[in-house]
């Protein structure tokens, strides 16, 4: 019997590909979107949903179940970006930000959980990033977001070993995607102090998202960890340097770590 699979944030970028990966293997895909109409020509339906909304999290998980009637993984991938001095981010963004790549997340773990828990068995994916392992200049919003998901994680698991349900992160790197389309972007204001360093940081960021890997390796390392009995607790899916920061992070003094960060943006 094929897997069901839920994927949030599958009508573009990393979900997309997974998405299309799992179909072509011969798993039963659902993706979602906030709005599955502008998207008709996909491999696998999509469904309305907002995680920022917890009315769309539950309609779109029952729509799984009724059709299905079980729901064998979850993955968490809905996500937005985020950029700027945090002195100039307002309040309100840094929220929205939090909204999306972290509450977002919890609520529809919580939702799926109960019939997970009814079959005795669920794997739920958080797609986090390797931003989440480090602060990073003008992406700490961002990297503070996914940082939180990866650790919460770690405390989940463990919680959720009672009912054989599995829960793991895959922490992406750079990939070729529109995320930077539609990440908020603190404006690049002429008199603000962060200017000059702020705007070389956004140009580098741009540019590593133009130039990074194909989205399909992420697809392919979340095949692998579907079929794994007892997945680990983080997964890093990128470049060599990428994954090899973070072992650095482990290693290295923390000042030295950040002259390196400041020489690589360039600060």
């Amino acid at each position: 019997m094929s897997k069901v699979v839920l994927i949030t944030g599958g009508s573009s970028g990393i979900g997309k590909s997974i998405g299309e990966f799992l179909h072509i293997k011969g798993y039963k895909v659902y993706g979602t979107s906030r709005n599955p109409d502008n998207y008709t020509n996909t491999m696998f339906p999509l469904l309305a949903l907002d995680v920022k909304n917890l009315d769309t999290v539950k309609n779109a998980i029952a729509a799984v179940i009724k059709n299905e009637d079980r729901l064998d993984v979850l993955i968490n991938n809905a996500g937005a970006g985020i950029t700027g001095p945090i002195e100039e981010i307002p309040e309100a963004e840094i929220k929205a930000n939090f909204d999306t790549n972290f509450f977002g997340p919890i609520n529809v773990i919580k939702s799926v959980l109960p019939q997970m828990r009814k079959q005795n068995s669920g794997l739920i994916i958080n797609i986090t990033s390797i931003a989440g392992y480090m602060g990073l200049p003008y992406r700490g919003v961002y990297s503070a977001s996914k940082g939180a998901l990866e650790i919460l994680t770690e405390a989940f698991r463990m919680e959720l070993k009672p009912f054989n349900i599995e829960m793991t992160n895959v922490a992406p790197g750079d990939f070729a995607t529109n995320i930077a389309a539609g990440r908020y972007h603190a404006p690049l204001k002429e008199q603000s102090p962060y200017n000059k360093s702020y705007g070389k940081t956004l140009e580098l960021m741009n540019a590593h998202v133009d130039e990074g890997s194909d989205p399909k390796l992420m697809a392919k390392a979340v095949y692998k960890i579907i079929n794994t009995e007892k997945p680990k607790i983080h997964y890093k899916v990128g470049e060599f340097m990428q994954k090899f920061s973070v072992a650095l992070k482990r290693i290295l003094p923390d000042k030295v770590y950040e002259k390196l960060l400041m020489n690589h943006y360039k600060l």
